[in-house]
């Protein structure tokens, strides 16, 4: 890969060094914009691939993508017209009934998804959302535990891209149902913590309707020369807004047909 240089020593490789010292280190810092001015979109999810490529030499899987930004107001504010895309790997897994480990994260968020199980490669440009569909071969309920690299999750487009959109954990249910069984658009869920109610949303918030959040991501994504392998697992955004983990606080999602998750702090 031919790195971009950039003022004040900054590069893709310089970037993604800084990214992985935060998150081992437990330490948020600023904006990589704030002092790498070019860095754009492109740059950005050059950044992220090579953090991925790093994480995948230590001996991590690639097992999926998720999906950021899909609802259609976040993106006209944010200037773009696909949802955001980043790698989930094996590391990142959460068993159900695993606490998450808040002692190996900096200030984690939840919020509940929507998981589609690929059965078949999905390959752009011109997936529609039937064509999306019709590659999955099971739906999950999900938790995403986000966790910023940056000072109180504030960061620009291009910053949260290169930090893999926040990546951290995630949860998905042991059992699914075929998509075509379900209203995706329809399905709700509602978000609780300890037992109380706090906020609600259904499919529709996603993009208007999960398939196609992951019809754009697909098509984006091909431009970048990826596809979406049979047997991933695809995060396709978060419902509600994110709630802070914090120790013994139990978050729970109850959708309609999908079943309940609940995830503990520890």
């Amino acid at each position: 890969m031919i790195e971009d240089a950039a003022p004040a020593g900054w590069t893709v490789e310089r970037a993604v060094t800084e990214l992985l010292d935060r998150e081992t280190g437990r330490r948020a810092g600023g904006r990589l914009t704030d002092q790498w001015t070019e860095l754009d979109l492109p740059t950005a999810y050059r950044v992220q691939d090579a953090l991925a490529r790093r994480k995948v030499e230590s001996g991590e899987t690639i097992v999926g993508i998720k999906l950021g930004l899909t609802s259609r107001a976040k993106q006209e504010r944010m200037g773009i017209a696909s949802p955001l895309t980043a790698w989930l790997t094996n590391a990142m897994v959460l068993p159900e009934g695993e606490p998450i480990p808040l002692g190996s994260l900096i200030h984690p968020r939840v919020e509940p998804e929507i998981v589609f199980v690929l059965g078949e490669r999905l390959a752009g440009p011109g997936v529609t959302a039937a064509s999306a569909l019709s590659a999955v071969a099971a739906v999950h309920a999900g938790f995403e535990v986000i966790d910023s690299r940056y000072t109180d999750f504030s960061f620009a487009l291009p910053d949260v891209v290169a930090d893999n959109a926040s990546s951290s954990r995630f949860l998905v249910s042991a059992s699914g149902l075929p998509p075509e069984r379900l209203d995706l658009a329809a399905e709700e869920c509602r978000l609780s913590i300890d037992g109380k109610v706090v906020d609600w949303a259904t499919g529709a918030a996603v993009q208007g309707h999960p398939a196609e959040a992951l019809a754009l991501a697909a098509n984006a994504l091909s431009e970048r020369g990826i596809a979406l392998e049979a047997g991933w697992t695809v995060l396709t955004g978060g419902l509600t807004d994110a709630v802070f983990a914090e120790p013994g606080r139990h978050i729970s999602a109850t959708f309609t047909h999908l079943g309940s998750l609940t995830v503990t702090g520890a």
